[in-house]
């Protein structure tokens, strides 16, 4: 089999002259046999002009785009099991490997919700030493909330699942209070279209939701899921200083991933929250 390298701007291609082996022929007859055997010369060079045209269109058109959020379908959400920085990170791997976002594109904040109260100036806030809009005093509990595809509630209910110890606890126990609550957020709560999505990957886990009344107690040791309407129980950005932190029960996350407070910063996508200590 003969084979010729015949080049497009892109790509080289490899063409073979013909399907049977060409061999050598000293006599005339032989020639001829020969002549038979392999591709025309005026065939041979069509084909290849026809492939290589085809095989540089082909490299030339545009890779498919990625598929863009569309906007009519996005919606807020948040979920909250212990301390918020782990929650943080595990959700951020979700939105890169569930929808292919990039750095700029992450929605994951630490903040707080569950709580019926904000201060006069409507914050919330961690723990200070002023006292000021203190999260735990107002009922609230740690969350991670996000922006993301109706259609995706569901695996991202399931990769909230897969948070909890395989006894349904929390995997910082050490944290105790409503502040640590088991909780999530949609709009609409319960009522929600996507909502049997999620009681099907709580019963997976063998955990119970129960519909949150506002300032609801710590979850700890009973497998237990409060479920808040958005509406009323709406989303508080924490402080930037919590935002994309190392937490106690994985190795650092590296400082690539704490830079991505920077830059969520420098784009808006993370407020001023105008609590005390820092930003």
């Amino acid at each position: 089999m003969v084979f010729l390298r015949f080049s497009c701007p892109l790509l080289p291609l490899l063409v073979v002259v013909c399907p049977v082996a060409v061999k050598a022929y000293s006599t005339r007859k032989s020639l001829a046999v020969a002549e038979k055997s392999i591709c025309s010369r005026k065939a041979f060079f069509g084909n290849v002009a026809a492939a290589s045209l085809a095989a540089c269109a082909s490299i030339a058109a545009p890779a498919p785009a990625k598929a863009v959020d569309d906007p009519s379908q996005l919606t807020d959400v948040y979920f909250g099991v212990g301390c918020y920085w782990h929650i943080q990170h595990e959700f951020v791997e979700a939105e890169r490997n569930f929808l292919g976002r990039a750095d700029a594109e992450l929605t994951s904040r630490t903040g707080y919700a569950g709580g019926t109260k904000t201060d006069a100036e409507g914050r919330v806030c961690y723990h200070n030493l002023q006292g000021v809009a203190d999260y735990g005093k107002l009922g609230h509990g740690e969350v991670v909330g996000m922006t993301i595809p109706e259609s995706s509630i569901g695996d991202f209910a399931k990769e909230y699942f897969s948070l909890f110890t395989a006894a349904g606890e929390r995997v910082d126990p050490m944290d105790r209070g409503g502040e640590y609550r088991s909780l999530l957020g949609l709009p609409g709560g319960a009522s929600h279209q996507m909502y049997p999505q999620v009681e099907a990957a709580a019963a997976a886990k063998g955990m119970t939701l129960a519909l949150g009344k506002g300032n609801d107690p710590d979850t700890l040791g009973k497998k237990l899921v409060f479920v808040y309407d958005t509406a009323k129980f709406p989303f508080y950005q924490a402080e930037v200083y919590h935002q994309f932190h190392d937490d106690f029960q994985s190795r650092a996350y590296g400082k690539e991933y704490n830079k991505l407070a920077n830059l969520a910063f420098e784009d808006n996508r993370l407020k001023v929250t105008g609590c005390p200590d820092r930003v």
